[in-house]
């Protein structure tokens, strides 16, 4: 009985599995706030189930994120255990990723054979953005488990012909759908198609048991979006980054259509970018400069960052900084036509997928998921009903090519969504090689060369990825590869045209030269996603690749792992200072873009208002809700331009004397409304800058976190 248990334990799923492990995890303990505009939305939720609900932003109940609350559920439980620290919000989408490599054998296995599901799994654990935005607390890892497990859900339905599993399936679909809104459904043409294919009951019972799965789908999906809209908007937080304080909105709006629109249209020129579609960079909304990188020197999804002028407050036309949410910059020209794009995703066409921008986050062995798929569909005839194997790589294709078709022409996405993609390559590979190599063992006619033709074009293909990048990593990765896949395919091919007389020896040979093969084209993924381990992770804006941190948005102080010597101290050591304890750091030094005295100040003169301070943008205030769990307004959501604030609803938190102060930079905008900063700037005093800045921060003409540009501090008596 005891050796039966142990059978049932696959040593090299173990292997992998420890190794997905580190790939996800190791080092995220180095990550001080995470991605701090997620990371505060869960130190808020944490003081109130009012908060908790509805996922606000900040502890005051003001705005919320711009996310359904599933993920900042889950992390919000997981920061109730561990505290609240970068690690702990990721933690979560860390083990989900570790959960969609075992779930992707467990789905493999059963139709294709264990062999098939570790090489699936083994794809899926090498896959460079899957790996990159697993470490973050981004949510995308959680909605591809999500998925994953609805999955499973719908291919238990058909094993066992239960409807109870099916309506499942969908449900979960709708789980997903409060994780990431519409990006859930990408998966549903798979899904409709294989339960039209595979559930084996009468088509009136199939099309009724379908109606009702439809319905749990769209009841889950809807269920909070509905419940959060029929709320009065005096009772709950504005919803962030919509223009009408409606989830829907959110949702098939700047969440749905305008991923694929781009948010205006190509060239985006009445944005700022160039109506040519050339990206020649953009202001981002704290009025640094967003220039694009020149290929082969950052094609990892980071830009560069300098100081350049900031905006013209009120011009903004609540679209350009609303994007940067997810840590991109503003929609410039190029995003979805030209260039490069804003986000570094390429030119818009049918090969976008394998331009040098995005190939290296997910399209390594694309090219062959792509045979494999060819390999595992050839015996389909008309006289003769799908196989289980058949019907499994058509769901799976059904997955991937409507998801490429998106990325392929979609105008606003960073190239961390990629990882949608990862499920069906990792499935179609494993699934695929085997395939491919019982044609070439069993000398199946001119389908043997399939395998021997698919490890060339795919070797080809991954030093067409890996040149680019020889000044970082230089021409041995490329030699290697290149040399090792030519010489497997000249082995494979031999053997196909001789044909040895030794069966044995053949059968031997040739599958030794497969296993090197896999192994040879597994080996540039693997090491770009051990590259956020190498080269430091950037928790906005995620990718994988030699240059994914440094010279991008990862090595800003506070969002990655790369963080100033001066920006060490804890939200306790914080703490400590603004209750009178003495300074252990020089005096105007920011703490994890905390000015230390502009706390200190406000939480001295704090008289009872519900806010310490109210600031144009999210990104001036989470840092400070982070380190001290007291309420920031951000005035206009995340950018500064979501239409939350009036001037009579200004007047009136002030009057009952919920805000005084009032932090304003060159680089924000405007709350929302230049005439909420006009009012506030006619109808409150200048709070001196020697009262709440150093004499070093004055003579720079910065402020508190002078990323956002010089500061005013303005104070409001009622």
């Amino acid at each position: 009985m005891k050796s039966l248990k142990f059978k049932r334990f696959d040593p090299l799923l173990i292997g992998i599995t420890l190794l997905a492990a580190f790939l996800n995890m190791y080092g995220i303990w180095k990550d001080q706030y995470a991605n701090a505009y997620y990371t505060a939305a869960v130190t808020s939720m944490l003081q109130s189930f009012h908060n908790f609900f509805f996922a606000s932003f900040d502890p005051g109940g003001f705005v919320t994120v711009d996310k359904p609350p599933v993920a900042f559920w889950i992390q919000t439980l997981f920061a109730s255990v561990f505290g609240v620290h970068g690690w702990s919000v990721i933690l979560p989408q860390a083990l989900a990723g570790v959960g969609s490599v075992l779930l992707i054998y467990v789905l493999v296995k059963p139709s294709f054979g264990k062999t098939a599901a570790r090489i699936a799994a083994l794809v899926a654990a090498c896959t460079p953005i899957a790996a990159a935005v697993s470490r973050t607390n981004n949510v995308d890892s959680l909605l591809v488990f999500t998925l994953l497990a609805a999955t499973w859900m719908l291919f238990r339905a058909v094993k066992t012909k239960k409807w109870i599993w099916s309506i499942a399936a969908f449900a979960m679909i709708g789980v997903g759908f409060n994780i990431k809104m519409l990006q859930a459904y990408m998966v549903l043409p798979a899904f409709y198609l294989f339960y039209l294919l595979a559930f084996k009951v009468n088509w009136k019972r199939k099309f009724a048991i379908l109606a009702a799965s439809t319905a749990a789908l769209l009841i889950v999906s809807l269920s909070w979006p509905l419940i959060v809209d029929s709320i009065s908007a005096a009772n709950r937080p504005y919803i962030g980054s919509s223009q009408t304080n409606s989830v829907l909105e959110l949702a098939f709006g700047y969440n749905g259509i305008s991923r694929l629109t781009g948010q205006g249209g190509p060239g985006g020129g009445s944005r700022g970018g160039a109506s040519d579609g050339q990206d020649d960079g953009g202001q981002m909304p704290d009025g640094r400069q967003w220039q694009q990188p020149s290929s082969g020197q950052q094609q990892d999804g980071s830009a560069q960052m300098t100081d350049g002028a900031a905006p013209t407050p009120g011009t903004d036309d609540n679209n350009t900084s609303r994007q940067m949410r997810d840590g991109g910059p503003p929609d410039g020209g190029g995003m979805g036509n030209g260039g490069n794009g804003m986000f570094n995703t390429g030119t818009a066409g049918p090969l976008r997928l394998f331009q040098s921008q995005l190939s290296g986050q997910i399209s390594w062995l694309l090219p062959f998921a792509l045979l494999g798929a060819v390999g595992l569909l050839m015996g389909i005839s008309r006289k003769q009903q799908l196989t289980d194997k058949q019907k499994e790589s058509l769901f799976w294709l059904a997955w991937l090519l409507p998801i490429m078709g998106f990325f392929s022409v979609a105008g606003f996405f960073h190239q961390y969504y990629l990882i949608m993609l990862a499920p069906p390559i990792a499935a179609l590979t494993g699934a695929g090689w085997v395939e491919l190599y019982s044609f070439s063992r069993n000398h199946a006619g001119w389908i043997q060369w399939l395998l021997p033709v698919g490890i060339l074009g795919s070797t080809a293909f991954e030093i067409y990825i890996l040149l680019p990048y020889k000044t970082q990593i230089g021409l041995g990765l490329p030699i290697a590869v290149g040399v090792i896949g030519v010489v497997v395919s000249l082995i494979l091919s031999t053997l196909i045209v001789t044909r040895p007389s030794n069966g044995k020896l053949r059968i031997m040979i040739n599958k030794t030269a497969a296993v090197v093969g896999l192994l040879a084209l597994l080996a540039a993924p693997l090491f770009w996603a051990a590259t956020p381990i190498i080269y430091g992770g950037n928790s906005m804006l995620p990718a994988a690749g030699p240059t994914s941190s440094r010279n991008g948005m990862g090595g800003m102080p506070g969002q990655g792992q790369e963080k100033d010597q001066t920006q060490d101290q804890t939200p306790d050591k914080i703490q400590e200072q603004t209750q009178g304890k003495a300074l252990t750091q020089p005096a105007g030094q920011s703490s994890g873009n905390v000015n230390t005295n502009l706390l200190a100040y406000l939480t001295a003169n704090n008289t009872g208002e519900k806010y310490l301070f109210a600031t144009t943008n999210a990104s001036t205030a989470e840092a400070y809700i982070i380190n001290t769990g007291k309420a920031v307004m951000a005035m206009g959501g995340f950018s500064g331009s979501d239409p939350i604030l009036t001037v009579d609803k200004l007047k009136q938190m002030v009057a009952n004397k919920e805000v005084k102060y009032f932090l304003t930079s060159s680089g924000g905008q405007g709350g929302g409304s230049s005439d909420v900063q006009a009012w506030i700037i006619q109808n409150a005093k200048v709070v001196p800058q020697t009262e709440w800045q150093s004499s070093t921060e004055n003579q720079n003409s910065q402020g508190a976190m002078g990323r956002n540009g010089s500061q005013t501090l303005y104070e409001i008596n009622p």
